[in-house]
């Protein structure tokens, strides 16, 4: 239950906007300046914030960004490390998974990615209280839905 205090100084918010951007990539044209500018944010503090979080991801690595505009036109952002889909697709090396999950394979992948990409997700505000093999078990199911196979270890 909150205190009076917390109740008294929450502002007010206008919208809660979510967006994908390339880390290190915000800029203040589209997709970016029109999301934000409805609201009078400022634009350019929201890029080099943005930019200055994401600069250990490499270029263009696709960021989902939550950004809460407030009432008074100040704004708090959250960034989340790219999808899994994104870092299978990058795992395999493939540009889109199977037309046919199911039925037609597209790649296979080892555990050790699996486990890998786990480690990564884990840092994730939505997923820091969920074990690694809770996780690993959800990006299995995510690849078997592209397509992806997921071996005990890669023969060649």
């Amino acid at each position: 239950m909150s205190t009076l205090k917390e109740i008294l100084t929450r502002r007010p918010v206008a919208a809660t906007i979510r967006l994908t951007v390339p880390a290190g990539g915000a800029r203040p044209a589209p997709p970016v300046g029109p999301a934000l500018g409805q609201y009078r944010l400022n634009l350019m503090a929201f890029c080099k914030d943005f930019n200055a979080r994401t600069q250990k991801y490499k270029p263009d690595t696709p960021m989902a960004v939550t950004i809460t505009a407030f009432k008074d036109n100040t704004f708090e952002f959250t960034v989340k490390s790219p999808s899994v889909t994104w870092y299978l697709k990058k795992a395999a090396g493939v540009e889109s998974g199977s037309s046919r999950p199911g039925h037609v394979i597209a790649t296979t992948l080892s555990v050790r990615h699996i486990y890998e990409i786990a480690k990564i997700k884990q840092s994730d505000p939505y997923c820091q209280y969920m074990s690694l093999e809770s996780i690993s078990k959800s990006i299995i199911g995510t690849a078997n839905t592209m397509g992806i196979k997921v071996v005990k270890d890669l023969e060649f």
